[in-house]
């Protein structure tokens, strides 16, 4: 019972911490990253699809991104989802490719960046304190109703810790990662 109910709180916390690490590799660093793009949206036959479904995306350079269609119709639906990600990118259409310079970032907005990442990172260590809020309640529930001993209660709210300092550890881990990256750019 106790382990079961660390591990569905492990399994919780891993998920928001993967979540987390994607949201990060969106944040533009002023390298070319196809992950930047994943985020945008584009209008395709009256239906909004992911960038990636329709077209492939690379950087050949460190400051540029180019993508290519598969359908050379949507060229004109990509710059526009592009331009409406408000992603700060200027895509220019040439000819069948798409052509994205990746501007170099100005100090301010380099911290403008790390701030949003700590914002980030701030909302899933409440998500993760908030998934061990719960499990510790299910403990207690579970002492109550006399499932589990006095000593499987306290031993598995250690352990729930446990898990839970390590989950925060890697989003700490993470979010210096991108901090530096953003920073040396």
């Amino acid at each position: 019972m106790v382990e079961k109910i660390r591990s569905g709180a492990a399994a919780r916390m891993q998920k928001s911490l993967e979540k987390f690490r994607g949201d990060l590799r969106g944040v533009r660093t002023g390298k070319a990253a196809p992950s930047i793009l994943e985020s945008v949206r584009v209008d395709y036959y009256d239906s909004v699809v992911p960038l990636a479904q329709i077209a492939s995306i690379s950087a050949p350079q460190p400051r540029l991104l180019v993508i290519q269609p598969w359908d050379k119709g949507a060229a004109e639906a990509i710059v526009k989802g592009i331009q409406n990600a408000d992603l700060g990118l200027n895509p220019a259409q040439d000819g069948e490719l798409i052509r994205v310079p990746i501007p170099a970032l100005t100090e301010e907005r380099r911290h403008e960046l790390v701030r949003q990442c700590k914002r980030m990172s701030e909302e899933v260590k409440v998500s993760i304190r908030n998934i061990r809020r719960d499990a510790n309640d299910e403990l207690t529930k579970a002492e109550k109703a006399k499932e589990i001993s006095e000593d499987d209660l306290h031993r598995g709210q250690k352990d729930v810790q446990k898990t839970t300092d390590e989950h925060i550890a890697e989003v700490d881990s993470a979010l210096a990662e991108k901090e530096k990256e953003i920073l040396e750019g």
